[in-house]
């Protein structure tokens, strides 16, 4: 069995987060800054486990206490503790992810254009989204989390099928 592909979970983990933000949105934010925080959470328990854990060999001098990995821990609980506080901020970190995957998108089809016809329609509504979410995040006339979803949507099944269609070749 062939291993999955970078460009295929990229995909399947845009479409998915697409999916949670269309359908959830008000959830959806805090959930993932929740989840953020564990990701940073998770880590530092495994370097402070190492730590602890380690094997003391006499005559070696004893490693240094993991700083990172404690800061990373108690970075991970104020996220988990307190998810509001970053939420404005993680609007524009999502406008910024936009815009990145669009202009990622539109690179890549720059250079595929010579082994076939492209378009470059989605990977601009994307990179344009991303810079509208930028530059009004807290829009009141539109719920930028649907918006953010539908574009990880339109991203991730265009990148699937862009996968697809330059794999065989």
């Amino acid at each position: 069995m062939k291993s999955l592909n970078g460009s295929v979970l990229r995909c399947i983990f845009a479409i998915v987060l697409g999916l949670v933000l269309v359908l959830w949105p008000e959830a959806a934010v805090t959930y993932l800054v929740i989840t953020i925080g564990i990701c940073f959470i998770i880590p530092g328990l495994f370097s402070l486990l190492n730590y602890f854990t380690r094997e003391k060999v006499e005559g070696e001098p004893s490693p240094m206490f993991p700083i990172d990995g404690a800061g990373s821990i108690l970075f991970g609980a104020w996220l988990v503790i307190m998810p509001q506080f970053f939420v404005s901020i993680l609007m524009y970190v999502l406008g910024a992810l936009l815009v990145l995957a669009g202009a990622q998108q539109l690179i890549s089809l720059v250079s595929a254009r010579k082994w076939s016809t492209v378009f470059y329609i989605i990977p601009s509504l994307i990179l344009i989204t991303g810079v509208m979410i930028l530059a009004y995040p807290f829009g009141a006339a539109a719920n930028t989390f649907v918006i953010f979803g539908v574009a990880c949507l339109v991203y991730g099944i265009s990148e699937l099928i862009n996968w697809y269609k330059f794999s065989k070749r």
